[in-house]
């Protein structure tokens, strides 16, 4: 069991306990989350974000609950929030009584006063839209009523709420309280108790809760939320009690089975067991693969519109990107040996492959995929490739014979042809992509007319991902018994022209991208993929030298930097508006999921020692840090700051940092410590 562990020291004022984040996901791309003092700092934060249609169409239903308990005349509140009143800010800092926070796949709470204490335990339901709250109540030598008073909401989770727009039909049936929103008479937000007693408010709209992340991104980061009732449960002296509390949506003619005191218990005790399973089908003995193994679960969920396994690119707003997949593919199904959500995932996204392309993204709106990517199709042969290689089962081979290699035949040829934005093979053999405003490397920041990365012409990762397909192909085709010739000679000269062109003799390292007599000679990020993946391209000299480089540059303990400081265009925070984010998004800003081409690369060229996994270990250790004492409690990061310290920013959780992390680790690292 994995456990992350908190008391009153790591959270001495309110603004440090928001600091660090929890979250929690339902494998239907639900999720809940909030910060470690249990206040609510971003507006993607609630103990029930539901997704509608798995996985989008994301919905706040449940905010939060805030408790108080009275013995006697002396009422104790243990709400925990900020507001805005008055134009100022309004701190209620119930985290005083807060003794314990642990994050263990599910978060538990625990308070106490002197004539009361209780523990609280959140978790979601695992494939369904379904937050369990677990109470634990002791009362000492009084009586004590104890009471909630949940929040509830109905808005996108990455929009906000007034009173205007929180408008709900309520009633009351065998301990449940249903609110049916006017935006939708179709369902209905059902909460359930097993025991208690509910009563009206006076009060029935949480207003102008400040949200500390918002306002830091220049937004009002105000929400609203509503509270109609509150539940009364009665506590005797020296007794202690469970109380189970569900909260669920679903269709407004739905009337779920009463809950009993222990069901949300029960809950708690299954998603343990999942979690338990999960580290016995990895099988590491290593405390950090074990961190990064219980982090991957998060990311891994269902489509219902192919009825398959999918990736949540990154919580909390991302949903399944194709670029993203491919990379987090290895670290979050294989080095975790969940090989039939392996499966899914690859035929998921074979799919929707249109003219070549595998798809860049699917919009949370449920609109069609989006196209807009040169590296997706290339990281698929890397994904198949990868998959072959940890499941050599015979049943496995026929899966990609039968179903996957009939596509990578379809890319490839889409590619040497030419395909949409700009994507084709030029003479030399090296592939061209992007053109205008067209942005599809990874560095795609575009906003209106403004390109901030234009990497139009032969981008050095996408060459070198673009030989280990041709490589890849050559062999599977000698695996299934077919010509691979034609490969094999499209191979070597790839590998030709690209030691031709790509080698930037000044810097002693690779040009970011060739395009005519102008090549960039940027010092980034890409060109460690030359030497990471499986078929090399380059002299071993020049290896080393790349990954010299980069380290030097680039490499900062949580990521690698987008762009060397010493360039004028490096953005070494990023902070505040939108504008100001998107030109340090790839200007500077450290990236996670680079750890994993780097530290593939940093062991390759120092031929997998065992000093180097030692020192690599070591290198490793503001990732281990970053686990427990920044971001989000258990998972990675996307981006960091280029500049000390290298604070967290973007999803607090990433799917391709932890699988890339996982990925190099399992690898590259650990056996050959």
């Amino acid at each position: 069991m994995i456990t992350y562990q908190y008391t009153q020291k790591d959270w001495t004022t309110f603004k440090e306990g928001i600091k660090r984040e929890w979250a929690v996901t339902n494998g239907i791309g639900g999720y809940a989350g909030s910060s470690m003092i249990g206040a609510h700092s971003r507006t993607h934060q609630g103990y029930l974000i539901a997704s509608l249609h798995a996985p989008i169409e994301r919905y706040l239903v449940f905010s939060k609950i805030n408790e108080t308990a009275t013995v006697g005349t002396s009422t104790v509140s243990f709400e925990t929030s900020q507001h805005c009143a008055s134009g100022k800010t309004v701190y209620t800092e119930g985290q005083k009584f807060l003794t314990s926070f642990i994050y263990d796949g599910s978060v538990h709470y625990t308070y106490e006063t002197d004539n009361f204490s209780f523990e609280k335990h959140i978790t979601l339901k695992r494939n369904a839209n379904v937050c369990a709250v677990a109470y634990e109540l002791t009362a000492g030598d009084s009586d004590c009523t104890f009471t909630l008073t949940p929040l509830f909401n109905y808005r996108e989770h990455s929009e906000s709420s007034t009173p205007d727009t929180l408008k709900f039909e309520t009633f009351t049936e065998d301990r449940t309280f249903y609110l049916v929103p006017e935006k939708n008479k179709d369902i209905a937000i059902r909460f359930q108790t097993s025991e208690g007693t509910f009563s009206e408010r006076e009060t029935v709209y949480d207003i102008d809760m400040q949200l500390q992340i918002e306002v830091d991104l220049e937004t009002d980061g105000l929400d609203c939320h509503y509270c109609p009732v509150d539940l009364s449960i009665a506590v005797p002296a020296n007794t202690t009690k469970k109380v189970s509390i569900l909260c669920s949506i679903g269709d407004v003619n739905e009337r779920p089975a009463p809950v009993s005191g222990t069901e949300a218990f029960s809950i708690l005790e299954e998603n343990a067991r999942c979690h338990a399973e999960l580290f016995e089908k990895a099988g590491y003995h290593d405390s950090f693969a074990n961190q990064l193994v219980l982090a991957s679960d998060q990311f891994l969920t269902y489509r219902e519109s192919t009825k398959m396994m999918t990736v949540l690119a990154g919580l909390p707003w991302f949903t399944d990107w194709g670029r993203d997949t491919m990379i987090a593919f290895t670290g979050l199904t294989l080095c975790t040996k969940r090989f039939k959500e392996a499966e899914e995932i690859l035929l998921t996204f074979a799919r929707y492959i249109r003219h070549g392309i595998v798809p860049n993204m699917f919009p949370d709106d449920n609109m069609p995929p989006l196209y807009n990517t040169v590296d997706a199709s290339l990281w698929y042969f890397y994904a198949v490739y990868q998959y072959l290689h940890y499941n050599p089962a015979a049943e496995a081979e026929a899966f990609v014979k039968e179903q996957i290699f009939p596509h990578l035949k379809e890319i490839i040829s889409a590619y040497e042809k030419g395909t949409d934005f700009s994507i084709y093979m030029e003479d030399d053999g090296l592939i061209h992509a992007g053109s205008g405003l067209d942005q599809i490397t990874w560095m795609d920041v575009r906003v209106g007319d403004w390109v901030a990365t234009p990497r139009h012409g032969k981008p050095v990762e996408i060459n070198a991902l673009w030989y280990n397909a041709l490589r890849i192909m050559e062999s599977l085709c000698e695996k299934f018994d077919e010509d691979a010739s034609a490969y094999r000679t499209r191979a070597e000269q790839v590998k030709e022209s690209f030691n031709a062109k790509f080698w930037d003799s000044a810097n002693q390292c690779l040009f970011d991208v060739v395009d005519g007599d102008e090549p960039d000679d940027h010092i980034r990020p890409n060109q460690v993929y030359a030497v990471s993946l499986p078929f090399s391209l380059l002299p071993e000299e020049q290896e080393k030298a790349v990954v010299a480089l980069v380290e030097k540059e680039l490499f900062v303990g949580c990521g690698l930097r987008s762009l060397a400081p010493d360039h004028p265009d490096y953005h070494g925070i990023y902070c505040g508006a939108l504008a100001k984010r998107d030109a340090a998004y790839h200007q500077g800003t450290a990236w996670g999921f680079l750890l994993g081409g780097f530290f593939s690369a940093y062991m390759k060229v120092n031929h997998h020692s065992s000093s180097a996994a030692a020192n690599a270990v070591r290198m490793l250790e503001p990732v281990r840090k970053h686990l427990t004492d920044s971001g989000c409690i258990g998972s990675i990061s996307e981006i960091f700051d280029g500049d000390t310290p290298h604070n967290p920013r973007g999803c607090y959780a990433q799917a391709w940092s932890v699988g890339e992390v996982l990925r190099c680790y399992c690898e590259d690292i650990l056996p050959y410590l």
